[in-house]
């Protein structure tokens, strides 16, 4: 058997993308799948209630995890002056990883798991195992004109490098306005205060698990924030005709080209950089591979002091009250 675990606390995308990419690849290497943590799925700060709003296959109670070898998916990290938390933990940029491909039975896979490498293949039956219950699904924000946004707020609203700001939102508009002069828009978020700081005037919404879900599922355009909650809704669409993402993912904001990560670029999507211009996944993808051959992942760890962490803290501290002061404008 090859599975995964639920981790207590762990957000409902980041458990959907170890689900998937874990069953897909015990499928693939012919081993039958279970979980471990069946209890912990889409229990988090955002819901109590379970995964209420699908009848998902968690495959075999695994219960003895104690018996099982774990494989950890290989990280990849540069350590920058972008944030705190990439001076003292790095930045997440790793690829697929091909290692998982050599696993035996009995075995956990555990990491980000977010490369389509692990599913793409198997698209149609992803369909079927996130099929949502129909007494939870809603078209009520499926309209030929209407684009859905999802913003993202919370713990990453107080970070500089992660939050993004109000001229990603901007440029997006604009751009799913090239594609329909009439489009108009609304807001699935976490976090009401922060959206509606971004863009004030446009209708902003957080429902229940099951509503956001729905609504990012069902829409005809969505912009999205560099989160993983909103992947699966927009892959497993059957309504969607453009999507938009931030180029480089989760550092959108302060990238030279990396990615962060490498997993997260995905076909269908388009990418947005930070001047509003898009770029298909291929695109992104060779710039990518381009990156890495001109030296930019070869930093190795790098021990800052304590000053320098310092000096870094103050420095987004002061960039967060001037995004503020200026409603994130820049």
């Amino acid at each position: 058997m090859v599975g995964t675990e639920f981790i207590k606390g762990q957000g409902l995308g980041n458990q959907l993308f170890c689900y998937v990419s874990a069953r897909c690849i015990a499928r693939d290497l012919g081993y039958e799948f279970g979980t471990a943590g069946q209890e912990q799925l889409a229990v988090n700060i955002h819901s109590k209630k379970g995964m209420y709003f699908m009848d998902m296959d968690l495959g075999m109670p695994i219960v003895d995890k104690e018996n099982y070898k774990v494989y950890r998916e290989k990280e990849k990290r540069i350590y920058l002056k972008n944030s705190v938390h990439d001076m003292t933990h790095g930045c997440y940029v790793a690829d697929a990883d091909e290692g998982v491909y050599g696993i035996g039975d009995d075995t956990l896979i555990c990491g980000n798991l977010q490369a389509e490498r692990y599913f793409s293949s198997h698209k149609k039956e992803i369909k079927e195992w996130l099929r949502v219950k129909k007494e939870y699904d809603s078209y009520e924000y499926t309209r030929d004109n209407l684009c859905v946004m999802n913003i993202r707020g919370g713990e990453y609203a107080g970070d500089h490098a992660l939050f993004l700001r109000r001229k990603y939102w901007l440029d997006a508009m604009k751009n799913m306005r090239d594609i329909r002069p009439d489009m108009e828009f609304c807001i699935v978020t976490d976090d009401v205060g922060a959206a509606g700081r971004l863009l004030p005037g446009i209708e902003a919404c957080h429902g229940d698990l099951a509503k956001d879900y729905v609504t990012l599922k069902n829409a005809r355009y969505l912009i999205l924030s560099n989160s993983s909650f909103a992947f699966f809704p927009a892959f497993t669409s059957e309504t969607v005709k453009m999507v938009i993402a931030p180029k480089y993912w989760a550092r959108h904001n302060v990238s030279d080209g990396y990615w962060a990560s490498g997993q997260n670029i995905y076909e269908g999507f388009l990418y947005q950089d930070r001047k509003g211009k898009l770029f298909r996944a291929e695109e992104c993808r060779k710039e990518w591979e381009a990156y890495k051959r001109r030296g930019g992942m070869d930093m190795g760890r790098k021990e800052y002091t304590e000053r320098e962490i310092r000096t870094r803290q103050k420095k987004d501290r002061m960039l967060y009250w001037m995004d503020k002061a200026k409603a994130r404008l820049r």
